[in-house]
């Protein structure tokens, strides 16, 4: 991370470099890079010590970021004004405070900055298994300080024919069997192009592959990909999938294995 001069900001490239020790996304760490940075512009910008921000400096950020005018995207001759919802600026906040405290333990920032970052809060409502304390001493914990109201946003999922309308626009088989993959598994599509054949347990009895799991299933697994395709949680688990996902599988193998028939041909070069 550097700045206008390309100067290297010593303690957040510590601090990245302290993600990637952690074993964490590369997409995370690319999205935390960017939030680091934007408040380090933000506190350059307006004469504020990164390593002491106030408390009202804070939240003038936090206000900040939801009013700043952001460019617009495209071509177009009259665009619509864009800003960030709320939402996203909690995300850039907490990114914030998490580089403030483990800047703190470094002994960059004073533990006072971290400490105003925090509130305690009692609970009221306890989710299921949550265990209270015998007085309810648990019960009081810390919530961040700094963050914006936001309205919990319900579910959303394409529908049947909606499905069917992505699976039309593609042009190949793989394509089509990655769409609807990530429509029965409902996983990332980091992990599901990070899959492997041997992922792939569309027996069904896959006994001989070493797995005792029955039906039709996949394996998905965080490691190292040459697509530099990453699964974001560090727990293997295994999805069951249905018998039309198995014969799209087998369309794109048949699809995959005429590609070297067809590239062997003189004119292929």
């Amino acid at each position: 991370m550097v700045n206008e001069a390309f100067e290297l900001h010593t303690e957040a490239c510590a601090h990245l470099a302290g993600l990637r020790s952690d074993d964490r996304a590369y997409n995370t760490q690319r999205t935390y890079a960017g939030r680091i940075a934007l408040y380090l512009s933000y506190c350059t910008k307006n004469a504020v010590d990164w390593t002491r921000p106030s408390l009202a400096q804070l939240m003038a950020m936090m206000r900040w970021l939801v009013d700043e005018l952001l460019p617009p995207r495209g071509h177009r001759p009259h665009p619509e004004p864009r800003f960030r919802n709320k939402g996203t600026a909690n995300a850039i906040m907490g990114t914030v405070g998490e580089f403030l405290s483990w800047s703190a333990l470094q002994g960059w920032v004073p533990q006072t900055v971290v400490s105003q970052l925090v509130q305690p809060k009692f609970l009221h409502y306890t989710p299921p298994g949550f265990d209270p304390g015998e007085n309810g001493q648990y019960r009081t914990v810390k919530e961040r300080r700094i963050k914006c109201r936001v309205a919990v946003p319900g579910y959303e999922w394409l529908s049947d024919e909606q499905l069917r309308t992505v699976a039309d626009c593609t042009t190949h088989a793989r394509d089509q069997f990655l769409v609807s993959l990530l429509a029965v598994t409902g996983m990332r599509i980091g992990e599901g192009l990070g899959l492997r054949r041997e992922a792939m347990h569309f027996l069904p009895d896959s006994a001989s592959l070493g797995c005792r799991i029955e039906g039709p299933h996949v394996h998905v697994r965080r490691r190292l990909n040459s697509n530099n395709a990453y699964a974001k949680s560090h727990h293997p688990r295994w999805i069951p999938v249905e018998s039309e996902t198995v014969a799209l599988y087998a369309d794109y193998r048949y699809e995959r294995e005429v590609v070297p028939a067809v590239c062997a041909w003189p004119a292929c070069g």
